[in-house]
């Protein structure tokens, strides 16, 4: 490719979603999916709050970052742009099984990728409709 960009010290920082209620936003990232609040702040001037989620310390992991925008009242449209976040899990079959337990949406059971090999997905929505990939962990 032409062209390229010298400076190879790119770092894929964070992923950001906005989301409608904030308190089922933290507790399905958190409690559903053992992300971890890194940190959170509000913004009155902007109207809005900000919370950092992360399986590690920022800087060092990809982040999850939820925008609530205070006075925004109807529910986004998430639109054709943007397909999925995809999260490795460990026994994927029986993480869907409590996941069932826990009324969460599973749009895609369990199961081998359908363009074959040997991965075993499955998808599920967040409280916004953001789909989520789960990924089975190789050992």
């Amino acid at each position: 490719m032409e062209n390229q960009i010298s400076d190879r010290n790119f770092k894929f920082l964070q992923v950001v979603i906005r989301v409608s209620n904030l308190e089922n936003s933290i507790n399905f990232y958190q409690n559903i999916l053992g992300f971890r609040i890194l940190r959170q702040s509000e913004h009155r001037d902007a109207r809005f709050t900000l919370v950092v989620l992360g399986y590690g310390q920022e800087g060092h992991c990809t982040t999850l970052e939820l925008i609530y925008n205070w006075d925004v009242q109807e529910p986004y449209s998430l639109g054709t742009v943007f397909s999925h976040i995809a999260i490795g899990v460990n026994n994927l079959y029986s993480f869907c099984d409590n996941l069932v337990e826990h009324k969460i949406k599973i749009t895609r059971p369990p199961g081998p990728t359908k363009q074959g090999g040997n991965n075993i997905i499955a998808f599920i929505e967040d409280p916004d409709g953001y789909r989520i990939e789960l990924i089975e962990n190789k050992p």
